[in-house]
């Protein structure tokens, strides 16, 4: 343990720099800001103003600083780190195949993505399943994903709810429910936007959970109704949305889903980019489509019956923790058979990358050998979620608590009652949510802050200690927005 300056006690796990860190010239963190910051155009911000934290190291669920100061990563980065950083089954399976075989096109056999994609399969709910298409990351494969879609229906329109993010490809931002989508919609992708659940801001009035469910399901068949059953090609849906707010839907709507593509011939998309891969407890969080919540926060059990699954998932970021750009869609059998006899017309010139596939083999054996996906469960039934729901107790500004698994968040609101966000419509940033960004900097703790919430998605392997010292720092910078308001 290393005690601070503000008299708080940084767990034994955080690394340091194994040598000082230069001051100035090549190779120094002011260096690095300096180049950044005049050769580096960033996404989703104005490019003057920025002040980027230069990351000079990383172990486990800690990043360094251009200090060389141990922060703790409560953002996954962009919920990706399943296993934190520089985990050594990973790192070695991309230097033993960078040595042996680092590049190949994709449409040459090779070890590292056969074996990535029998994994992947095997992994999937159900055995429907039966191949995989690789890409580059998420919104290529939600790209790929609508395009089988509309060639196995011979139809056009693709359903998604708002509040979601697909990604930024074209049709993937045009699937995007929240305002992201906005300056890039040009209405002209076949996309038409439904609400989904969401008990704690409900478009339907509910006073339950499952009146929200029942609303909600009611609302999307009357969508497809309005909209022309034999014109929609698919619905693209979050299984839980991530960056939109993690709104885990309630018990029966994902069965209920199925129900509805079933007896419309619609091809029912999972995009499991950022809940995929053990970070809702599960190896998919369309899993849930067969279970339901017992009334502990986090936990989720089994209700029986035949296994409900998707017609396509779509994954990147925890397929092997972003350690390599790697995404990919889950092809089931019946959309698989679309294409036995005429040529799918997609491909890209690194689909399957030997280096990403071979970080993918690792990480799934990780996640498997050390059952990180149980133990991420367990984190979200013991310790994230309780630990949480005391925070919010104590707290005026956080007006509710969700999640399960290390994929958790905390709407942030200016009053419990009126539950007014502390950004104006909850999109975008605020005053009071960069009091919280700057809070949580100066204490040490990276967070995952999106419009009037702030998440908490830590590494599957975070230990206990480090997950209840993280959120005692962020019951620390909340207490700051509060006073600040």
């Amino acid at each position: 343990m290393t005690s601070l300056d503000d008299g708080r006690t940084l767990p034994s796990t955080a690394p340091a720099h194994p040598q000082p860190l230069p001051s100035s010239g090549p190779g120094s963190p002011a260096r690095t800001k300096e180049l950044d910051l005049q050769y580096v155009f960033h996404s989703w911000l104005a490019q003057d103003g920025r002040d980027p934290f230069v990351a000079t190291g990383a172990q486990g669920s800690w990043v360094l600083d251009g200090e060389g100061r141990a922060h703790l990563d409560f953002s996954g980065q962009l919920v990706f780190t399943q296993l934190g950083f520089n985990h050594p089954r990973v790192v070695a399976a991309i230097t033993e195949q960078a040595a042996t075989l680092g590049t190949i096109a994709p449409q040459h056999a090779v070890e590292s993505r056969s074996e990535a994609a029998r994994l992947i399969v095997e992994r999937a709910p159900g055995d429907a399943f039966r191949q995989v298409f690789f890409t580059n990351g998420g919104a290529d494969a939600i790209e790929n994903a609508v395009r089988m879609a509309r060639l196995h229906t011979g139809r056009r329109k693709v359903l998604s709810r708002y509040r979601s993010y697909h990604g930024n490809t074209t049709t993937a931002i045009n699937l995007t429910g929240d305002a992201r989508r906005w300056p890039n919609d040009y209405g002209a992708e076949g996309v038409v936007h439904f609400f989904g659940p969401y008990p704690y801001r409900s478009a339907f009035h509910a006073t339950s959970e499952e009146e929200e469910c029942a609303r909600a399901l009611e609302h999307l068949e009357q969508t497809i109704a309005l909209e022309g059953p034999s014109t929609i090609a698919a619905l693209v849906l979050e299984s839980i949305p991530g960056t939109a707010g993690i709104m885990v839907p309630p018990a029966g709507y994902l069965r209920g889903v199925r129900e509805l593509c079933d007896r419309h011939g619609i091809v029912w998309i999972a995009d499991e980019v950022m809940s995929g891969f053990g970070r809702s407890g599960r190896w998919f969080a369309c899993e849930l489509a067969d279970e339901a919540p017992t009334g502990t926060p986090g936990e989720w059990k089994p209700v029986g019956g035949a296994v409900t699954a998707p017609d396509l998932i779509t994954f990147a970021k925890g397929v092997n923790s972003g350690y390599v750009p790697l995404g990919g869609v889950l092809i089931s059998e019946d959309i698989a058979n679309s294409f036995k006899t005429r040529a799918f017309p997609g491909g890209l010139t690194y689909s399957g990358h030997p280096l990403g596939c071979a970080a993918a083999v690792a990480n799934i054996g990780v996640l498997t050998d050390e059952r990180l996906i149980e133990n991420a469960d367990r984190l979200g039934r013991e310790v994230i979620g309780p630990e949480l729901v005391k925070l919010a107790a104590d707290s005026g500004i956080v007006g509710e608590v969700r999640g399960l698994g290390c994929f958790w968040a905390l709407e942030l609101v200016r009053d419990k009652d009126s539950r007014e966000p502390l950004t104006p419509g909850g999109f975008g940033t605020s005053p009071a949510m960069g009091v919280l960004a700057a809070a949580c900097k100066r204490l040490g703790l990276l967070p995952f802050i999106n419009g009037s919430r702030t998440h908490v998605v830590p590494a599957l392997n975070i230990t206990d200690d480090e997950a209840r010292y993280g959120i005692g720092l962020l019951a620390e910078a909340l207490a700051e927005v509060e006073a600040s308001l």
